[in-house]
């Protein structure tokens, strides 16, 4: 088994990590093309060329990355498409969920059951806690991806050459745990996050939030929001029973340790402004616009 010995105290990477054919990569240098001259509305000639690669290249990665031709995907990410995902969203308190579940609603969504760590644990900071990691290639570029015996309790994103600044990011927030290299403990994790195939309601994804009691109330609201809607953050705040704490909604949308799998990406300004995404706004848009390629093949499946 591919397991190093355990370490303490925010340990870093012996050495980084660099992908091959990441086709992320090249939809990133797109996307923050499309982001710089959304005005403009960038040919499909103007994008390959940005990015290195033909017309014809770039049509096919894309479609082969997103389900979505490269217009398809201009239009996913655009403030108006924003502005219709919370138009068409429902109040959350109208949608019937199963305890502890995301709700049967996420047709074309990860199926995940969570259970929260005692406020006892959180404020040790991981005393007593062993999180296996490991780095794998996504569809939003490098992920790590973490797991106690209990679930995934944390995944976020990097670049190539970001993976140290990744873990030392993650790792800080439960400085006093056991950190163990574990490829083998979190690949499955990574194959069922990023492969829809493997989104079955029969087998949801389990997960352990780390978190303050309000921090994991938000986190709980974000699992209620299905792909293809969106919320602000003060109907989040309305969700919870506290209208008044947008900005510490906010706040909690920020600290998320488990990017994508609870979908804080989903969490817009009241106008439709996507704000702020820890990760990275041009890997907030890469996401959306990736949700909507997989809505769009689920509707013609």
């Amino acid at each position: 088994m591919n397991t190093k010995m355990p370490m303490k105290f925010a340990p870093t990477l012996e050495k980084e990590i660099t992908p091959e054919g990441d086709d992320y990569e090249v939809v990133r240098r797109a996307i923050e093309k499309i982001s710089l001259d959304y005005r403009d509305q960038p040919s499909l000639e103007a994008l390959a060329e940005e990015v290195g690669e033909t017309p014809t290249g770039l049509q096919k990665l894309f479609t082969r990355w997103a389900g979505l031709s490269p217009k398809a995907f201009l239009q996913a990410v655009t403030l108006d498409h924003a502005r219709r995902l919370l138009d068409a969203g429902m109040p959350l308190l109208e949608a019937s969920f199963e305890v502890g579940m995301s709700g049967p609603g996420r047709l074309h969504d990860l199926f995940v059951t969570h259970e929260a760590m005692s406020p006892g644990d959180y404020k040790t900071r991981g005393v007593g806690l062993t999180i296996r990691y490991g780095f794998h290639i996504s569809p939003f570029g490098i992920a790590l991806i973490m797991v106690t015996d209990r679930g995934l309790a944390g995944l976020a994103f990097s670049d190539a050459g970001g993976e140290q600044a990744a873990f030392r990011d993650m790792s800080s927030r439960w400085p006093n745990a056991t950190y163990v290299e574990d490829i083998g403990a979190t690949a499955p994790y990574a194959a069922r996050i990023f492969d829809p195939a493997h989104w079955r309601s029969d087998q949801p994804l389990r997960v352990v939030m780390i978190g303050s009691d309000f921090q994991i109330r938000v986190w709980e609201a974000l699992l209620r929001i299905p792909m293809g809607k969106a919320c602000t953050y003060s109907s989040i705040a309305a969700d919870i029973g506290q209208p008044t704490a947008s900005r510490a909604v906010g706040a909690a949308v920020g600290a998320n340790p488990l990017s994508f799998v609870v979908p804080c990406h989903r969490a817009l300004g009241k106008s439709g402004a996507l704000t702020g995404y820890h990760w990275g706004l041009t890997r907030k848009r890469a996401i959306l616009g990736w949700e909507a390629g997989q809505l769009s093949s689920g509707a013609k499946a």
